[in-house]
C-alpha cells in the first residue's frame, strides 16, 4: 500500500508502528491532490480522438509502470509488506504481473472509449475502481488487515476509499506515459 512507501520515505519504522486512522487520512489526501494533479492536466492535452488511438501505448505503459512498481516492491517492501500474505515463493513471480495490470489497462481502455464523456477521465475513474476492487480483494481474501501488523485495527472503507485515489494517480501516471511516448520519439 503507498501510504507504506511514503512512511518509509519518511523513515517512519512501520515495522514498529501502527498506522492510525490520521495516518490513512493524510495519504487519502494526499492521493487525492496528486490523482487530481496528474488527471486535470492530461484531460485537457490528452484529447478523446489521440486517447481513442492508443491501445498499443496504453497496454506498453500499463506494462512499464506495473512492473517497474513489483519491481519496487519487491525490493524494498517484501518484508514489511507482502510476506505477511503471500508464500515466499511467490516473491520470484511478482514483476509478472505486467501480464495482468497490461490486460486490465488494455479492458478499461476499451470500455472507457465505449462510454460517451472524456475517454481518459473515464479511463482513469475506471482504474480508480480497480485500485477499490483489487482492496476489497485484499481485505476480503488475503486478509491484510488482519495479517500485516502495521494495517490492523484500520476501517476497511477508509482504506477502499484511499485506494480509490491511490489508484487514480497511478493510472493517470499510466496514462501520461501513453501520452509521452510518442513525443519522446519512442512509437
Amino acid at each position: 500500500m503507498s501510504f507504506v512507501y511514503l512512511l518509509v520515505i519518511i523513515n517512519i519504522d512501520v515495522n514498529n508502528s501502527q498506522i492510525t486512522h490520521q495516518d490513512l487520512q493524510f495519504s487519502t489526501l494526499l492521493f487525492f491532490v496528486l490523482g487530481l494533479a496528474a488527471l486535470l492536466p492530461l484531460v485537457f492535452v490528452f484529447d478523446d480522438a489521440a486517447f481513442r488511438q492508443t491501445s498499443f501505448q496504453i497496454g506498453l505503459s500499463s506494462a512499464l509502470f506495473w512492473f517497474i512498481l513489483a519491481g519496487f516492491a519487491l525490493i524494498f517492501f517484501w518484508d514489511i509488506y507482502y510476506r505477511y500474505i503471500f508464500p515466499a515463493w511467490v516473491r520470484w513471480f511478482m514483476t509478472l504481473n505486467i501480464f495482468l495490470y497490461t490486460g486490465i489497462g488494455l479492458v478499461m481502455w476499451w470500455v472507457a472509449i465505449q462510454l460517451p464523456g472524456p475517454s481518459i477521465l473515464i479511463f482513469v475513474i475506471l482504474g480508480g475502481i480497480e485500485g477499490v476492487i483489487e482492496h476489497i480483494y485484499g481485505i476480503s481474501f488475503l486478509r491484510i488487515l488482519q495479517k500485516v501488523p502495521w494495517l490492523k485495527g484500520l476501517n476497511p472503507t477508509q482504506v477502499l476509499i484511499f485506494s480509490f485515489f491511490e489508484y487514480v494517480f497511478y493510472w493517470s501516471f499510466v496514462a501520461w506515459i501513453a501520452f509521452l511516448l510518442p513525443w519522446l520519439g519512442i512509437l
